[in-house]
């Protein structure tokens, strides 16, 4: 999945697949570079992360950072691990009513708490290719009404309670939770893969290894689509498990309901659906890359769940006239004459291309005129960024 996003530093911005694809962390940003290993204080990844202002986040240092407490990012953060190789360890990440946060090639282990925290109304959320292992609490947790989270390519080991979806069947403003989990690798977890109360929830193409209690859990009013994923068992067969809960605004205690298709159950996994849940397509502006259950499904997912030793990509750009912002995508290698949405940032303008051919109008809150000449910088995935000259 991703072919090409580590082609510019900002290629990520909006490549997300799934419910968290709006999600364009730091693009619209400065890049701040993390300089030190300390828990706090300038050059810092807590300093980088609470500041107020959108920032792509990088690391001129590998190494390990023990945090006293979690850690706060607040919104329209990129914490980009690409080029190095950093471990949180202590505690972990606070995404709390925040929004457009992309975190990606990190390692976590040994800490309290969870690992990631995803919080009271925290939404467009990317988590990417990190490795996690050994909190005392989850690796993962999305709760009160956090919502649009994609978590992808991401390694899940040592661990009991791995990933929660809503925390209590009180919760009902859950309801609105919406996560897509893909290419992940729960590698003999024990059980949460997720657990889901009340959310919708779609899983493809992840591979479940030799789970401890069970794979995944429909709890309360949870719509869960399991597609083309490999489900190996250990010594427990329960793939699929239900856990019957009442909503305080509910007449009666339902379980929730799994629909699977194309999902592959190896060494006696039992994973029988009871219903059919949500349709991705429903809610995806795009459709996601889903491909067939499988052994070669698990060899992609084993090399490439979890941290990757991948360099820090540089970026791309061209000096034109915002008059003539539209005959700029004939100067990028990429095609982007079938972008959808292009995002310029600093003055913060968002525009639609009309048509698909090279010379369409845009539609923008102000004229592009009124900015001047300036640099834009486009990825492959659509998205770019205006900085006017100086």
């Amino acid at each position: 999945p991703y072919h090409g996003v580590d082609a510019t530093l900002r290629g990520l911005a909006g490549a997300a697949e799934g419910f968290g694809a709006a999600s364009i962390g730091g693009l619209e940003g400065d890049t701040y570079p993390v300089t030190n290993l300390l828990d706090d204080g300038p050059g810092s990844l807590r300093y980088a992360a609470a500041r107020d202002e959108p920032l792509w986040v990088v690391f001129n240092v590998s190494g390990t950072i023990s945090l006293a407490s979690p850690l706060r990012v607040t919104s329209h953060k990129t914490i980009d691990g690409r080029g190095q190789r950093i471990k949180i360890t202590g505690n972990g990440l606070l995404l709390q009513s925040c929004e457009h946060v992309i975190v990606n090639n990190l390692e976590f282990e040994r800490g309290r708490g969870d690992a990631i925290t995803i919080v009271a109304d925290a939404k467009d959320v990317w988590i990417d290719r990190c490795t996690l292992s050994d909190y005392n609490d989850g690796l993962i947790d999305i709760t009160r009404r956090s919502t649009r989270v994609t978590v992808s390519r991401c390694h899940f080991y040592q661990h009991k309670k791995t990933m929660l979806i809503s925390a209590n069947p009180r919760h009902v403003g859950d309801r609105n939770i919406k996560v897509t989990i893909h290419h992940c690798y729960f590698d003999q977890t024990q059980e949460r893969h997720p657990r889901v109360r009340f959310a919708k929830v779609h899983l493809y193409n992840i591979y479940f290894r030799e789970w401890g209690v069970y794979g995944v859990r429909a709890s309360v009013e949870a719509q869960i689509v399991s597609e083309h994923n490999v489900y190996e068992a250990g010594t427990s067969k329960r793939a699929f498990d239900y856990f019957i809960e009442k909503a305080p605004d509910s007449d009666i205690a339902v379980a929730g309901s799994i629909s699977s298709d194309g999902d592959v159950f190896l060494n006696g996994a039992e994973g029988p659906a009871n219903s059919t849940a949500f349709l991705p397509e429903d809610y995806y502006s795009m459709n996601p890359k889903v491909h067939p259950a499988g052994k070669q499904l698990v060899r992609v997912i084993r090399e490439t769940a979890g941290w990757q030793n991948i360099p820090l990509p540089g970026s791309s750009s061209v000096k034109v006239s915002s008059i003539s912002f539209s005959k700029c995508l004939d100067q990028f290698p990429f095609d982007f004459r079938k972008a959808t949405r292009v995002l310029m940032s600093t003055t913060v303008v968002i525009t639609k291309r009309l048509t698909a051919q090279p010379e369409a109008k845009f539609r923008s809150r102000k004229s592009l005129p009124d900015h001047g000449d300036g640099m834009v910088e486009l990825t492959n995935s659509g998205v770019g960024s205006f900085t006017r000259a100086a």
